[in-house]
């Protein structure tokens, strides 16, 4: 038992991991992922509804959107801003690997009587033959990616802007890192059951990597 203690809290080499397939794909987490997206109280997978809506108006406003603009989203989740960039004229890609995300993006879309590109796909392997005006990726995606990953992403958002053609990221601050501090706790069934319809113990740690500047919140359930 205190082995496997020791290795769940056990401080893993930076980018050691990438667990997306597992979050995204796996029929619990992902409706459980979805429902904090929709979720307006709190600001988790997504921010809340004003503040999005602010977000799509700076967006028209900054980048000149309009109904000859192509925009692709990357990580678009339930499509709260490739729907409204939508709505404002634009022609519109959402890419997400997330089924369920989509399917609720989907639905949104046509109540909304606006038409939106959505791709089923992680979007390191996107690719298209269009090219794009504007490239997005919101809610610190950009930020947990290895930086082989954001080199992989980089390459890919040049072969895909038309010339002239923007990437907006949004990601944290060197001051969002300084507030962060390390931690270790436990709780059963953490998050409302997030990880799990089944009971389980949570085992949750923030490391801070200070060479590299990176936080990485581990989370790692053992059931009963």
């Amino acid at each position: 038992m205190f082995k496997e203690l020791k290795d769940i809290n056990s401080r893993p080499a930076p980018f050691q991991f990438y667990t997306a397939k597992e979050l995204w794909t796996d029929e619990h987490t992902s409706n459980q992922m979805l429902a904090y997206h929709l979720n307006e109280l709190v600001d988790a997978s997504s921010r809340n509804k004003k503040f999005i809506e602010r977000s799509v108006e700076w967006i028209v406003s900054q980048f000149d959107v309009g109904s000859n603009t192509e925009i692709a989203d990357f990580g678009c989740g339930p499509g709260l801003y490739t729907n409204g960039l939508a709505e404002r004229g634009a022609t519109v890609t959402g890419i997400d690997f997330s089924g369920n995300s989509l399917k609720y993006a989907q639905k949104a879309a046509a109540e909304k009587g606006v038409k939106v590109n959505y791709v089923h796909a992680n979007y390191l392997d996107f690719e298209a033959t269009n090219r794009f005006d504007l490239i997005v990726m919101i809610m610190c995606d950009f930020s947990v990616l290895s930086p082989d990953q954001r080199k992989i992403l980089l390459s890919k958002f040049s072969s895909l802007l038309k010339p002239g053609g923007s990437v907006l990221l949004d990601v944290h601050s060197l001051q969002y890192f300084k507030q962060r501090e390390e931690s270790a706790t436990y709780e059963l069934n953490q998050l409302n059951s997030f990880w799990s319809p089944e009971d389980y113990y949570c085992f949750v740690n923030t490391f801070k990597y200070e060479k590299e500047k990176v936080i990485l919140e581990s989370t790692l359930k053992s059931h009963l």
